[in-house]
């Protein structure tokens, strides 16, 4: 190109076109990405200050993920809780069922009695374990009343040290007369079955709370469900009704976080401190009281759990919608820094095609002076 001579005229109409194909590709630049910085030799100090912006709100939209997380671990153990709750609920309203239904059942004889002087039996049977033989030994001149009094003495001799399957000692047995008929009770309510021959006296009913038999099984096996539902209570491994703490981290260096306490949801001593229900039958009501008062102080200790978890899921929650509020700040200030003005861009375009296309009109028109010269010959 240095061996072509160009006129002045020329030259500088050269020039000006490729200084307006310039600005013309870099607002092409502009209108294609949306950005009046696209790299730091555009703007350096706006480039890096918008590059540590976004790439801040980057690692707060990383933690966003982390907060949701921290969000639903949480909401699951308040579930269990109030999943709890409605077991400790219907626990107790078993116990108090049982406690309203207080009539203890007693075992009546049939037949006439016949004095003897012999050795009989009676069988006691008890759900789940083996049969006991009670050796009774009376007299040929026992009354009625006397035979009752050596029958409880018999029962209460031979079931020394049996225990029932709540691990309670059957002995507590008492016989009375009533109408010529021989009644055998157990004031520790155990149920139990009572049936042999005795003098003419034939004995086969049950004695003691049949329903508040049946009522401990179905309590035991809610609290078994209460301690099946506080470990079914994690998410994503962590479950906060087993111990498992939760450590929520707010910020891109980690040092604001927010450390969940875990706690133990299930009957345990350390957690709600329920007891398996034993001695119900007892017609004292202790044993169903101390149950009552356990599920009582059960139910307020989870509705503290459901008030503290809930206090850390208002705190995560705030967080969360101040970190997403606070990425777009950062971005919007990005954007300041490095978007372009689309009207404007539009606008340059407009005028630099328009100066493009005088510009080389203006070339042809210098180029005509050097092409008259061609009229000469």
């Amino acid at each position: 190109m240095a061996d072509i001579s160009l006129t002045a005229s020329m030259r500088s109409n050269l020039l000006s076109l490729q200084q307006t194909q310039d600005l013309m590709d870099m607002t092409q630049e502009r209108l294609s990405t949306g950005k009046k910085v696209n790299s730091a030799i555009d703007n350096p100090s706006s480039y890096y200050t918008a590059q540590s912006l976004t790439n801040r709100a980057s690692d707060l939209n990383a933690l966003l993920d982390s907060m949701g997380q921290g969000i639903q671990t949480i909401q699951a153990a308040n579930e269990g809780i109030e999943a709890i709750t409605d077991f400790v609920q219907q626990a107790k309203a078993i116990a108090n069922t049982a406690r309203d239904n207080a009539t203890i059942k007693g075992a009546l004889s049939s037949g006439t009695y016949t004095a003897a002087a012999d050795t009989q039996d009676l069988t006691v049977s008890i759900e789940g374990m083996a049969d006991q033989d009670i050796e009774v030994a009376l007299a040929a001149a026992d009354t009625l009343e006397q035979a009752a009094t050596k029958i409880a003495a018999a029962l209460n001799a031979d079931t020394t040290g049996v225990l029932d399957a709540e691990g309670e000692e059957i002995k507590g047995f008492t016989a009375t007369v009533e109408n010529g008929q021989i009644r055998i009770s157990n004031d520790k309510g155990v149920v139990a079955k009572i049936s042999g021959t005795i003098s003419g006296i034939t004995f086969d009913g049950e004695i003691g709370n049949t329903t508040r038999q049946s009522s401990m099984s179905q309590y035991n096996e809610i609290l078994s469900q209460i301690d099946q539902l506080a470990k079914d209570s994690g998410y994503k491994g962590v479950n906060l009704l087993q111990g498992n703490d939760l450590k929520v981290v707010f910020n891109e260096d980690r040092s604001s976080y927010l450390t969940i306490k875990g706690t133990f949801a299930d009957t345990s001593d350390e957690g709600l401190n329920i007891s398996r229900a034993a001695n119900w039958n007892n017609p004292d009501n202790v044993a169903i009281d101390a149950s009552i008062d356990e599920l009582d102080a059960a139910i307020t200790q989870l509705r503290n759990m459901a008030s503290e978890f809930g206090n850390n899921y208002s705190i995560v929650e705030n967080r969360e919608n101040f970190t997403e509020s606070l990425i777009n700040v950062l971005e919007e200030g990005s954007d300041k820094l490095t978007l372009a003005d689309m009207n404007e861009e539009s606008a340059n375009m407009l005028a630099l095609q328009t100066r493009q296309q005088l510009a080389i009109n203006s070339l042809s028109l210098a180029s005509q002076a050097a092409q008259s010269v061609l009229s000469l010959f």
